[in-house]
């Protein structure tokens, strides 16, 4: 996440905050903690903290701490040095950072950064152990995240499970030092952005989700419009005027540094009036649509101003040609006077080079008159074969000035009559033309707001035409939202990825929430789709809150504050820890954080363990959500433990939704009360046996699984054909009791090498020697290998 919001709750309200500014409306923290290095973006933050004079009870307190308080490896240290209430003292310092990794996000640099400097922060007030030793650390009683009420929580785990974003090493030699491209993800697919800073701004979305239903009625508003066929040439039109919005705060911090490049002014020159295009066409649009309203009435009169500006003083060509700003003709009658001057001066230099050469000696057969910038006009003379030392290089009458390229150079009476009459035109001209461009940036710096504002309003377009392109593409619908249903209703939901590169996809609906139970147990044999199906609800969940259309027919979202999932494990070797480990890290942030309105999706949890306890940990963590009876979150989970249900390991009772293979189950739990426990639907992906071939239909339906079909996803994984066998065989040896008893053809083929090698060992005795013992032979060799053999 892009911001980090954290509290210590042993100072209470303290408050450490990077490059966040919507913070104020959330909390009242007591003091701010920021890096002393600031960005634009927190530097206008605290300008508004500063303001705000209403304030109550006071204004929080500023802090700014060194940038080095913010370093990565020091903020680890940090946190693994802490005093910890919540630790037990006998942990050693792995099992520390095991703890720590399922509360502290250490894939969050930021977060880390964040975390680190508050507890300097903490160290130097010495708070509640101020008259305690200097030994004794600060006492930290827990973690608290702050999440602003309208963002949904998403982890990094889930941004990369569910492939929002994916990057990729580029495959070309000279992307080297970027070395990162956008794989095939959410992000990859809706990325239609045709400037630059749209595409920042559609990450931004990205990284911000939200349930603000003002804001994504409003982008779905916009989509919708570009959606009806009539309105797609506007659309295109609009698209490839966003093509020419460029990088204008780079140009407008070059422009406050005079580092204005020639390039610069053509892209600014671009920008604007394509943004006086984005206004023209936006005004003609319908002013309901505050996007359209907002671009029409804020792209105001400056920027023709600042157009008309441009067009008029800066010549293009010419700048180009010279590689500095020039101005066009009319603009300054002095600086065109001194160009008149300066264009004629060959011709005139031509004849002073000729009255120069009728006073030098016969023997010099040419001579020219040039002019070098800051330097002045100088007599050039060949260099002839006597002039060999220094001294020969003297000519009465002028003054050597330098040797170069063969050629002498010297200043004579006339030359210098030309400096005082002309001067240095070429550095006059430059010198008032660079006046001319400062004046003229001055008049664009004080316009820099609304170059600002076209940048925003801009980006969002393009954004929003953006999703509206993929959405018509891919055949998207509109969502709805419905802050009343706790939870998602989907009709014939696919998966964005999956359906581009599967030949077929076939469609499949989730509810979850209401009658409909806010707890989904799926069953299914490997390779049914399960896990698509999970990430299917959440992917089309998360493009909901960004305010995108979505692969369903139909969809309704409810009022979701958290996605949270188990999907993959991403294995950390910087933190050591186990892909088990990782898989309960996961689980449990859902555990910890999850709400009513939290969306939980889990795959295949607990199979990183001993097949018991991986069982007991899942029905555990079911049983735990089931207790919290209304506040249980809305979860899908997937699972090949069928003896979750065989077991009777979840309660079953009147609220409990079971219209599979439930019969004959006991009703009711003693240490849940099913009147309060919330609903339970068991779902399983349908297949059908054809013969020795299972098939899969991909079609979500009501029941239970009645085998996980291993052997035939086995076989699909090209082992061999009696490996499987031998597989089923003890798997249903397994399931029926009895015990497992070895494969007889490889019981015979064994006796038969051990046969042969006592053989062999038989045959190299020389029955001659005297020395030899048969005895020991028989008892060391022959009795040992007689009980394999027999």
């Amino acid at each position: 996440m892009p911001d980090s919001y954290l509290c210590s709750q042993c100072a209470e309200h303290l408050l450490l905050l990077e490059g966040g500014n919507e913070v104020l409306d959330e909390i009242n923290p007591r003091s701010v903690v920021t890096s002393a290095k600031q960005d634009e973006n927190m530097t206008r933050f605290l300008g508004k903290l500063a303001s705000q004079e209403h304030r109550e009870p006071k204004r929080p307190e500023i802090v700014f701490l060194p940038s080095v308080d913010f370093g990565l490896e020091i903020s680890k240290q940090r946190l693994l040095a802490g005093n910890y209430s919540f630790i037990p003292d006998s942990m050693t310092t792995t099992e520390k950072i095991l703890f720590l990794s399922s509360i502290i996000p250490f894939d969050c640099l930021l977060t880390v950064r964040a975390l680190g400097g508050l507890l300097k922060f903490l160290g130097r007030r010495r708070i509640g152990v101020e008259l305690e030793d200097y030994n004794v650390s600060v006492p930290i009683l827990g973690f608290k995240k702050f999440v602003l009420t309208h963002l949904v929580s998403i982890d990094q785990d889930t941004y990369s499970v569910l492939q929002i974003f994916k990057s990729e090493s580029h495959p070309s030699v000279y992307k080297v030092a970027s070395g990162l491209k956008e794989g095939l993800s959410l992000f990859g697919i809706l990325n239609r952005c045709h400037c630059k800073w749209g595409q920042k701004l559609l990450r931004l979305w990205f990284t911000r989700p939200t349930h603000d239903l003002g804001e994504l009625n409003s982008r779905l508003d916009v989509i919708q419009f570009f959606l009806l066929p009539q309105n797609l040439d506007m659309a295109q039109m609009l698209h490839r005027l966003l093509g020419h919005i460029k990088n204008v705060p780079l140009i407008l911090k070059r422009m406050k540094l005079s580092h204005t490049k020639v390039s610069d002014w053509q892209v600014l020159y671009k920008t604007v009036y394509s943004a006086l295009g984005l206004r023209d066409a936006c005004r003609s649009l319908p002013q309901s649509i505050q996007l359209f309203q907002d671009i029409a009435q804020e792209f105001s009169d400056d920027l023709h101003h600042i157009a008309s500006l441009i067009g008029k003083v800066v010549d293009f060509e010419g700048s180009l040609a010279e590689n500095r700003f020039t101005v066009l003709p009319n603009i300054d009658p002095e600086i065109d006077e001194k160009k008149r001057r300066l264009m004629g001066l060959p011709s005139f230099l031509t004849e002073v080079a000729r009255k120069e050469l009728e006073n030098l000696d016969s023997r010099i057969p040419s001579c020219s008159v040039i002019y070098i910038p800051l330097i002045g006009f100088l007599l050039c003379i060949p260099r002839l074969p006597f002039m060999v030392e220094a001294s020969d290089f003297e000519i009465e009458g002028l003054d050597f000035m330098f040797l170069s390229e063969e050629k002498l150079h010297y200043r004579s009476a006339r030359t210098k009559e030309l400096d005082a009459l002309l001067g240095d035109l070429h550095c006059d001209i430059r010198d008032q033309e660079t006046l001319l461009m400062y004046q003229l940036q001055c008049q664009v710096l004080a316009r820099a707001a609304v170059l600002t504002r076209v940048l925003d309003l801009a980006s969002r377009l393009d954004v929003l035409l953006a999703l509206a392109s993929a959405a018509r593409d891919y055949g998207y619908s509109r969502p709805r939202y419905s802050p009343q249903l706790l939870g998602v209703r989907i009709l014939n939901g696919r998966h964005p990825l999956m359906e581009l590169c599967a030949r077929t996809f076939v469609p499949n609906s989730a509810e979850c929430g209401g009658d409909k139970g806010r707890i989904k147990v799926i069953t299914g044999p490997n390779s049914s789709g399960k896990s698509i199906y999970l990430k299917q609800v959440g992917l089309i969940t998360f493009m909901a809150l960004v305010g995108s259309f979505v692969p369903a027919e139909e969809a309704e979202i409810g009022a979701v504050d958290a996605i949270f999932t188990r999907i993959h494990s991403c294995e950390s070797i910087s933190l050591g820890l186990s892909t088990f480990m990782i898989d309960l890290n996961q689980v449990a942030k859902a555990v910890n954080n999850a709400t009513k309105q939290s969306l939980v999706l889990i795959d295949e949890f607990g199979k990183g363990t001993n097949t018991v306890d991986g069982l007991a940990l899942l029905a555990a963590v079911l049983r735990h959500w089931l207790a919290l009876g209304p506040m249980c979150p809305h979860i899908f989970v997937a699972t090949n433990f069928l003896s979750l249900v065989q077991l009777q390991l979840l309660p079953q009772g009147p609220l409990v939704q079971y219209l599979g293979l439930a019969k004959g189950f006991r009703a009711g739990s003693r240490d849940i009360d099913d009147t309060l426990s919330p609903c339970i639907s068991f779902k399983t992906m349908e297949t059908c046996e054809d013969g020795d071939d299972l098939v899969f239909f991909y079609q979500v339906c009501e029941g239970i699984a009645n085998a996980s079909h291993a052997s035939y996803t086995a076989a699909q994984a090209g082992l061999p054909g009696n490996l499987i066998a031998r597989g089923k065989e003890v798997s249903d040896l397994i399931r029926s009791g009895k015990p497992i008893k070895p494969v007889k053809e490889l019981l015979k083929e064994k006796q038969m090498e051990n046969c042969q090698t006592l053989v062999d060992k038989f045959l190299k005795l020389d029955l001659e020697d005297p020395n030899l013992d048969l005895d020991i032979f028989m008892s060391q060799e022959v009795l040992p290998a007689a009980t394999g053999i027999l």
